[in-house]
């Protein structure tokens, strides 16, 4: 890398986001640091992280499937209010209800830290809505919620870090928004995952859909 002018990126993180609930109560933990599901639309895990720009902090809120790890959804407000965390989840449904298998009600564990945003009354009843079961880790541990630290991490890394996916400073929230879906579109559709077999995670998803929709062959 050396010889060609290279330079490998570095992670770096020092500021907090997760902020516990007022009154300390909040749903268990029905993961146990197991980020793996069987099938897609079983297990997504939530998490949110800043971006400073000209005009102020801004929060990226992202949900993952945790089967391919793949982004199903994202938004970025300057609040950090519950709908910070509500908006990827409901574009998620959405867009899996657009796709061939939608999340099916009763099926779906939605996982994230212990924060005031996923406490919240409105976000627990939003989940009861749609027939999902809320997972909260532990405050103050970040491996209660390992898989989004790292695409957290990465996506710092990859997209706010580099010039690939905005060639300018931020100066505010649509710099932001612009960046994000462009590094989203690639991150899902086109970045190799070595976790995965060096498949992209749509591939990967689609390859688990295709074998279950092959039929059997007859017997010889």
């Amino acid at each position: 890398m050396r010889a060609l002018g290279l330079e490998g990126l570095r992670r770096v993180e020092n500021v907090r986001t997760t902020v516990l609930g007022l009154d300390g109560k909040r749903a268990g933990d029905l993961l146990n640091r197991d980020f793996t599901a069987p099938a897609p639309n079983r297990v997504w895990v939530t998490d949110f992280t800043y971006v400073r720009t000209w005009a102020g902090f801004v929060d990226v809120a992202f949900a993952v499937d945790v089967f391919a790890q793949r982004i199903v959804g994202w938004h970025a407000s300057s609040s950090m209010r519950s709908d910070l965390v509500m908006t990827p989840l409901r574009i998620a449904l959405w867009q899996r209800g657009r796709e061939v298998y939608p999340v099916s009600p009763g099926s779906l564990v939605a996982h994230s830290d212990a924060g005031s945003q996923c406490t919240s009354i409105r976000y627990t009843e939003h989940l009861g809505l749609e027939g999902s079961a809320p997972s909260i880790g532990s405050v103050g541990d970040a491996f209660d919620n390992a898989l989004m630290e790292s695409v957290n991490g990465l996506f710092k890394t990859e997209c706010l870090r580099t010039t690939v996916f905005h060639s300018g400073p931020f100066r505010a929230l649509a710099d932001v928004e612009f960046a994000t879906a462009g590094w989203v579109d690639w991150y899902s559709n086109r970045r190799l995952h070595g976790t995965l077999g060096m498949l992209t995670q749509v591939e990967f998803e689609t390859l688990h859909y295709e074998a279950l929709d092959r039929e059997p062959e007859p017997a010889k």
